[in-house]
């Protein structure tokens, strides 16, 4: 009988395989372990995220007591724990953030950028520690977004460390609501200090304006509307932290994917055309964020099934991305697959705002990747998946070549 707990091993070994019985047997199931409704079906996740008026992604309005219980620690964390982002906010105040965040975050500031990661994706491999190993995951994936990221805010190289540390613990806390207490606490300690580091750079910004993204959020305007500081500093959290997190799983997790699908890379390195394809079927394939949240308003339904007001409702958009009756032979991984329309950003007004980066970043990496090893194999048994069930990350993957 098809069921969903988070503590099935096979929500970490293969959690497809686990969307696939629940799609067949109950695509609209409700979890009493977790109080949740968990939507396995392609037009119903899709329904759920773009159906803003009847699903909200406001948690304050949940009644379940794990919600409840990750809201109360978040409101507690810190002076930013009170202040909305575009992630937690429904129209108008989401309206007015994300106007006012798209008028700095734009296609510009990612070619900006462009050549700089080129250089930063080339110099992580050059600096390897020792020739024909590495572990993709701590030598690439992970330093590789953040320097990014830093580089584009305009943070001076020799702050990309205390930068790496400070994302990577507020990162422990997003797997989901089983965190230990000594991730949650370093989460919050970390949350702090980098809203500290953010209002001294924010300052200097105003004083003396950059040709960088900081600079250009804080000068963000709209009918005489500016971000707030609190926001400012929440939405740069944002920025580095989400993005990171996905953008590291989305290396790691591509990788991966390549060496297990050995004629698919060697496809795309005979072709590097095929690389934009290639990067939409890994986010098909093997998406970072497996399942988003939504809260139930009055008269929200799905398929003739109505939910109750404040009810929390998991659209799994992993689940959705291998629906057969939207994607031919989903459990194939096919580089030259098309149509991909793929929900691994999400869809409607909450699409993911840094997608272009994430795709930028992903496209890099591998052209990188893939030209320094060109015969990359596997030095592991079976891949090292992290625990989280809504973030899905490799913790290590060694390879040889």
């Amino acid at each position: 009988m098809a069921d969903f707990n988070p503590f099935d091993p096979r929500l970490r070994t293969n959690p497809y395989e686990v969307y696939r019985e629940l799609r067949e047997e109950a695509p609209i199931f409700w979890s009493p372990m977790m109080s949740v409704w968990v939507l396995t079906r392609y037009d119903d996740v899709l329904t759920t995220l773009k159906d803003h008026a009847n699903f909200s992604s406001e948690r304050l309005r949940a009644n379940n007591p794990l919600v409840q219980a990750l809201e109360s620690q978040r409101l507690a964390s810190g002076p930013l724990g009170t202040t909305p982002t575009m992630l937690s906010t429904d129209p108008p105040a989401h309206t007015r953030m994300r106007s006012l965040v798209n008028k700095a975050f734009t296609p510009r500031q990612v070619e900006r950028i462009r050549p700089q990661m080129v250089e930063i994706a080339k110099g992580l491999l050059d600096g390897l520690p020792e020739p024909g190993k590495i572990d993709v995951v701590a030598d690439f994936s992970i330093p590789f977004p953040i320097i990014v990221i830093a580089a584009m805010l305009g943070v001076p190289a020799s702050d990309r460390e205390r930068f790496k540390a400070w994302s990577t613990d507020i990162a422990g806390s997003l797997g989901g609501p089983f965190q230990p207490a000594d991730v949650i606490e370093r989460s919050v300690t970390a949350s702090n200090e980098i809203a500290d580091y953010f209002r001294d750079q924010i300052a200097a910004r105003r004083a003396e304006p950059r040709d960088d993204l900081l600079s250009a959020l804080a000068a963000a305007e709209e009918e005489g509307d500016l971000l707030t500081e609190d926001e400012l500093i929440a939405t740069c959290i944002l920025l580095l932290v989400a993005g990171n997190e996905t953008t590291t799983n989305l290396i790691g997790s591509g990788m991966v994917t390549l060496l297990q699908n050995p004629d698919e890379r060697r496809k795309l390195q005979a072709n590097p055309s095929l690389m934009a394809s290639a990067v939409e079927e890994m986010l098909r394939y093997e998406p970072a964020a497996q399942m988003t949240s939504r809260i139930a308003n009055e008269g929200a339904e799905l398929d003739g099934m109505r939910f109750e007001p404040g009810q929390v409702i998991l659209p799994v958009m992993a689940a959705a991305n291998r629906d057969p009756a939207h994607f031919p032979d989903p459990d194939r991984f096919d580089i030259e697959r098309h149509p991909n329309r793929h929900l691994a950003f999400g869809q409607g007004i909450h699409y993911c705002l840094g997608a272009p980066l994430a795709v930028a970043e992903a496209r890099i990496a591998f052209d990188a990747l893939l030209r320094h090893m060109p015969e990359p194999q596997a030095a592991f048994e079976a891949p090292d998946w992290g625990s989280s069930f809504i973030l899905r990350g490799l913790k290590s993957l060694p390879v040889v070549y």
